[in-house]
C-alpha cells in the first residue's frame, strides 16, 4: 500500500498526538486531539507542536521518512511566525542569530527578523491577552533544530515572551491554502522535493 503524506493547520489548543495523555487526571478532562480532524490511519506527525502553539504539522505513514525529518544532524529549517511583547531592538535579534543558552544549552544559529506589518493570519481562538500599555511585535524565526518548547524559551532569553507562535514553514512546505483544522495531501512536485532533501527515505507517492 502507497504511503500518505498529509498536511495540517494545528489549531491552537489541540495535542500533536492521535490519543489523550496518559498521566490525565482522574476524571480527566478531555482535551482535543488530531483523532478529532484526520480520519487517515497510520499516519503519525514528524516532530510536533505544543498545545499552544499553531501552524503547519507534517504527518506520513513512512517510518524511514520519519526518523530523517526528527534527526537534528539533517538541520531541516523550520520556519515561525511569533508575537512577542513589545519591539526586540536589532541587539535582541543578533542574539538570538547567534544562539542563546536556555536551559544550559546553547541553540544553533538561526535566522531572525521582525516582520515589517502583522501576518494576514486567522484569528485565534482563544485571543491573546491585550494589553493597552504594552505593545507587541512580529517576528518570523527560522530554526534548524526543534528543542521543547525552544521558541518561547529563546525570544524570553532576550527579554521578550512570546504571546503567540505559528509555524509556517518546515523545508519547502508552506501554510498558505490551509485553514485552522484543514489538511491535505502533499503534491507530486512537494513529495519529489521532500526525496530530495531525504535521500535515504524517498516518499512514495
Amino acid at each position: 500500500m502507497p504511503h500518505r503524506h498529509l498536511l495540517f493547520y494545528k489549531p491552537y489548543d489541540v495535542l500533536t498526538q492521535f490519543g489523550q495523555p496518559s498521566e490525565l487526571p482522574d476524571p480527566a478532562p478531555a482535551y482535543r486531539t488530531l483523532k478529532d480532524y484526520i480520519p487517515v490511519p497510520g499516519v503519525y506527525p514528524v516532530g510536533r507542536l505544543d498545545r499552544d502553539s499553531e501552524g503547519l504539522l507534517l504527518l506520513t505513514s513512512d517510518g524511514r521518512l520519519q526518523h530523517v525529518l526528527t534527526n537534528p544532524k539533517f538541520q531541516h529549517p523550520r520556519t515561525y511566525w511569533v508575537q512577542v511583547e513589545r519591539s526586540p531592538d536589532e541587539a535582541a535579534l543578533q542574539k538570538l542569530r547567534q544562539g542563546v543558552v536556555i536551559q544550559n544549552y546553547r541553540t544553533r544559529p538561526a535566522k531572525a527578523r521582525i516582520l515589517p506589518q502583522e501576518p494576514a493570519l486567522p484569528p485565534r481562538n482563544p485571543p491573546i491577552r491585550f494589553r493597552k500599555t504594552v505593545p507587541t511585535a512580529w517576528l518570523e524565526l527560522t530554526l534548524t533544530e526543534g528543542r521543547n518548547r525552544q521558541v518561547r524559551r529563546m525570544t524570553a532569553a532576550v527579554g521578550f515572551p512570546t504571546l503567540r507562535l505559528v509555524r509556517v514553514a518546515i523545508a519547502h512546505l508552506r501554510l498558505e491554502g490551509l485553514q485552522p483544522g484543514q489538511w491535505r495531501d502533499l503534491t507530486p512536485d512537494e513529495l519529489a522535493e521532500l526525496a530530495r532533501l531525504s535521500p535515504r527515505s524517498r516518499p512514495r507517492p
